[in-house]
């Protein structure tokens, strides 16, 4: 249940600044585009790319770690773990489903097939861009499953992005054309509430004593 008088009182224990970067920073972030990876080998891999989605705005990161379980690299990530929502799928099949359930059009990237170049991208729909591997790519049973196909033109004899790189060329492309359009981007009002929420949660110390100690006075 939200209550935003408790969110009111918990925000009395963050300074001006703080509450002020909250709000500059909720009104730039976006749930029409989400990041998917999938089973990708390099931990610094994946701390960029949730560092570049925060950066771009992106607000959720979907991670499937069928065969490669590891941590956030923290250094990498820059903090950025704290203010981008990390969903976890031990299998692949899991993530699409999840996604689809929530309207999201499974965009694949890769550099193969009749892939869809980044200047065409359909940016109306909200789509789900999934990245694979280092080496290998997306799965086939992934591959089989999307709903599209993305690419990065390039012209060298290099064929191949590193993935962290890959994700932060399309995220920049993809939400600059968001952002100049007049698709309605922005967060809910409710989805504003659960990420201050957590955000001033997770910046309070003891903020479990806090709480607990509002709903006993206002009982």
């Amino acid at each position: 249940m939200r209550d935003q008088k408790l969110l009111d009182y918990l925000e009395t224990y963050l300074t001006p600044r703080r509450r002020g970067l909250f709000d500059k920073v909720l009104a730039e972030r976006t749930n029409h585009f989400t990041v998917a990876t999938e089973d990708v080998y390099q931990l610094h891999n994946t701390s960029a790319v949730i560092r570049s989605c925060d950066v771009f705005g992106v607000q959720n990161v979907h991670i499937t770690e069928e065969r490669n379980v590891k941590s956030i690299d923290r250094e990498i990530a820059m903090g950025a773990q704290k203010w981008v929502n990390i969903n976890r799928y031990h299998k692949a099949s899991d993530s699409v489903k999840h996604l689809k359930e929530k309207g999201y059009k499974i965009i694949a990237t890769t550099p193969h097939n009749d892939a869809c170049l980044l200047d065409d991208f359909d940016i109306t729909q909200p789509a789900a861009l999934f990245f694979g591997t280092e080496t290998q790519g997306l799965s086939e049973e992934l591959m089989n499953n999307a709903d599209g196909f993305l690419k990065i033109p390039m012209v060298g004899f290099t064929e191949s992005l590193n993935i962290s790189v890959s994700a932060a060329i399309i995220l920049q492309h993809i939400t600059s054309r968001l952002k100049q359009s007049s698709i309605d981007w922005k967060l809910s009002a409710e989805e504003i509430y659960d990420i201050r929420m957590k955000w001033t949660t997770n910046t309070i110390k003891s903020s479990e004593q806090i709480i607990e100690r509002y709903l006993r006075d206002n009982s």
